[in-house]
């Protein structure tokens, strides 16, 4: 059995300012650097084997502030984990979105869901065949642990993936499952810090809404 905590990398000025970011390299600001350190600080209260990061800088200056907090060596990169690409909409507002793309609109060169978690799994998997029984952490991004979310767990969490926040999964007889979401580490919890992935990226707010609304249709 392997185990994995997935976090979501620290806040951007991106992040605040309500940009998609997607696969554009955008930097922590020092609010994302101080929720980094938060979440280092809970994590110490497991043992770690080993962290890995997207190297996107967001996420892979967070998994080394991390990698600081809790004594581990510098994260390994591995590109499989990169937000996913959202084409044409990188760096609109909401309002820019909806102004070039109305809803139902195509986004050029958006990556699919499927096509992000096809790759996030498939990274999972090769990790927890590589490191049997280990503990390990994969600093990410809000749309790729939402695809693993709706991989393992469709529909069963609609709640805010937060800056800093910690997603646990578990690995065994090659099979993934959802330990913990949003994991407090030991009763501890750094949500009232952080902004929801959804609230911070309106492409995939608009998306949520429309997977939302066809899980309620078929459940009447």
């Amino acid at each position: 059995m392997t185990a994995f905590a997935l976090v979501r990398h620290g806040e951007t000025d991106w992040n605040r300012a309500r940009r998609i970011q997607g696969s554009t390299d955008i930097p922590l600001n020092d609010t994302g650097r101080a929720q980094a350190a938060a979440t280092g600080e809970l994590l110490q209260g497991r043992q770690w084997s080993r962290i890995v990061a997207s190297p996107l800088s967001r996420a892979a200056e967070t998994a080394a502030i991390i990698a600081n907090a809790v004594g581990m060596p510098d994260p390994e990169l591995d590109a499989a984990f990169v937000e996913r690409n959202y084409g044409d909409a990188e760096g609109f507002t909401g309002a820019e979105l909806d102004a070039r793309f109305p809803d139902g609109a195509e986004v050029p060169g958006r990556e699919s869901r499927e096509a992000v978690a096809e790759r996030v799994i498939e990274a999972l998997h090769r990790l927890a065949a590589e490191h049997p029984g280990e503990s390990i952490i994969v600093v990410a991004h809000g749309g790729v642990i939402r695809s693993v979310l709706e991989t393992v767990a469709p529909g069963r969490h609609r709640e805010p993936i937060t800056n800093g926040s910690v997603h646990s999964f578990l690995h065994a007889d090659g099979d993934i499952t959802l330990s913990r979401f949003d994991d407090p580490v030991d009763e501890q919890s750094i949500f009232p810090l952080a902004e929801d992935f959804e609230e911070q990226n309106a492409l995939a707010r608009r998306e949520e809404a429309r997977r939302a609304e066809a899980t309620d249709g078929a459940e009447r």
